[in-house]
């Protein structure tokens, strides 16, 4: 049975107490309270970490977080709403599956919402997991994107977002190039127009420079194409529905290697 199934059938065990469980229990309402009232301790029963649980870690905080940054710069767009969806459509959620995910949207837009305990826990619940923590961001980037400007209130939550996840800031920066890059062409869900990447988009979303050599570029483009691996992603912890997303960044990542050496005349 998937995460959600658990989830919905009751099965407690591997949940999530703390803020992400407050976070989570207030967002599917009163079904839920008992549950994590009354069954959870915090840090969940027997503090296992299951696949299930980090799943609904994942997913808890990509759509909560996704509100707060949402909210950022004072008002929440309705090209940041439209992204919203559209992750959410990408990912063929069920209905019941929108319907908390707008709700844990609605959490992250309060002024309450706990931030800093819930990237805490997400970073706990992620352990090592470096390849999660990037994809996570990646999402929250393209969010703050939607409308094609990334506000300087929104670079200051994303850049709060990496200290507190240990998220190193250069790499961080890199991030954004590419994922500039990928909204220019249309990635991701982007609105942008649609057809392959420009060269210099090209070169932004392997992370490398149009001087790096032939065998910098590869390595780079064997990396990242690693890093996006979907099955990979989903072992470490990735919900099954964000399994589109991350096929959608390798169809990018390989694209735009294409591109590169088709310039290169390789």
């Amino acid at each position: 049975m998937s995460w959600w199934g658990k989830l919905i059938g009751g099965a407690f065990g591997f949940l999530l107490g703390g803020p992400l469980g407050a976070v989570l229990g207030a967002a599917l309402g009163h079904n839920f309270d008992r549950g994590l009232g009354q069954l959870l301790g915090e840090g969940g029963v027997g503090g296992a970490h299951s696949h299930e649980r980090i799943q609904l870690a994942f997913f808890t905080a990509t759509f909560s977080v996704m509100g707060h940054l949402a909210k950022a710069d004072g008002r929440v767009s309705e090209d940041e709403i439209a992204m919203a969806r559209q992750v959410m459509a990408q990912m063929q959620l069920s209905p019941d599956q929108k319907k908390a995910a707008i709700e844990l949207f609605n959490q992250g837009k309060r002024p309450e919402f706990p931030l800093d305990d819930v990237l805490e826990q997400f970073r706990s619940e992620c352990r090592r997991r470096q390849t999660l923590i990037q994809m996570f961001l990646e999402i929250q980037i393209f969010t703050a994107l939607a409308d094609g400007v990334l506000q300087a209130s929104e670079h200051r939550v994303l850049l709060h977002i990496c200290d507190r996840l240990n998220f190193p800031r250069a790499l961080f920066e890199q991030l954004v190039s590419m994922v500039r890059a990928q909204h220019a062409h249309g990635g991701a869900g982007a609105r942008g127009p649609v057809g392959g990447p420009s060269l210099k988009d090209a070169y932004d979303v392997l992370g490398v420079s149009e001087s790096a050599s032939d065998d910098e570029v590869k390595k780079a483009y064997r990396r990242l194409m690693n890093q996006h691996h979907p099955d990979k992603l989903v072992a470490k912890g990735l919900p099954e529905e964000m399994m589109e997303l991350a096929k959608r960044k390798t169809q990018e990542i390989q694209a735009a290697y294409e591109r590169v050496k088709e310039a290169r005349k390789q």
